[in-house]
């Protein structure tokens, strides 16, 4: 696509908005993702658009974060601009969204555009499935999505948001057989207090049933599902926050 300009982060010197490797999407008349830096940002727009208009296909700039630009960081952005669109690179686990209901959709709305890793949504019917989802989001129809439990990666985050307490539990019977990197579920003390038992009765062990999660999120931010949605996002993206969720032991 030769009316699409992205704007790559190639590197970084001393302060900066954005990491290397952070992309952004420019057109004539939209813009995907963002490379931070206010002026800085207003100033690559402004170049990749001259790009579409007629300029190279490719190019490379430096940028001072001085007062050339309005700003005090400091270092310095070095930015290429290539026409095309751009492929975001896979950085984090895969997160698997059981349950496309207001919890599992505000997830999904939330984690896409970090752009670091593939994220799938699963439920039972494509009228359980929303319209609005990001196009990095796969949508999955699985009549019994315990049986589509084998195709998630080992190292995947896994969260649980079905509509249905029997499916959430057979679920965390199939992931804990399956291998995970984490796995949320959605619930109350008490419910998870029933689910420890019957997933002991299955079999399970103690050490490898802490490693659920439950509740998720944060409870301090409130049950509204976006509130939930934040939460989760905050230990998704948190490597300690993370560990915590696959390694829990109480």
């Amino acid at each position: 696509m030769t009316d699409v300009v992205t704007i790559t982060v190639a590197s970084t010197r001393g302060s900066a908005p954005r990491d290397a490797g952070t992309f952004m999407e420019v057109s004539t008349t939209q813009v995907h993702g963002t490379i931070g830096g206010g002026a800085l940002e207003y100033e690559a727009i402004r170049l990749a658009r001259q790009m579409i208009r007629g300029g190279s296909a490719a190019m490379e700039r430096v940028f001072p974060l001085g007062p050339d630009l309005g700003q005090c960081c400091g270092g310095s952005v070095t930015l290429t601009f290539a026409k095309g669109a751009g492929q975001a690179e896979a950085t984090a686990p895969p997160l698997w969204i059981w349950g496309a209901g207001h919890v599992g959709r505000a997830i999904g709305h939330v984690m896409a555009p970090f752009a670091d890793r593939e994220i799938t949504i699963v439920d039972t019917t494509s009228d359980r499935m929303p319209q609005d989802l990001p196009g990095s989001i796969a949508p999955l129809v699985a009549a019994a999505p315990v049986r589509v439990v084998p195709r998630a990666p080992d190292s995947a985050d896994h969260i649980i948001v079905t509509y249905s307490h029997d499916l959430d539990l057979a679920l965390c019977d199939a992931l804990l057989r399956r291998g995970f990197g984490s796995c949320g579920l959605i619930g109350s003390a008490t419910k998870w207090g029933r689910f420890r038992r019957r997933l002991a009765s299955m079999g399970h062990e103690d050490a490898q049933i802490a490693r659920i999660a439950c509740p998720i999120g944060n409870p301090a931010l409130g049950k509204h599902p976006q509130a939930i949605a934040v939460g989760v996002a905050a230990a998704l993206i948190s490597p300690v926050a993370v560990k915590a969720m696959g390694d829990k032991t109480g």
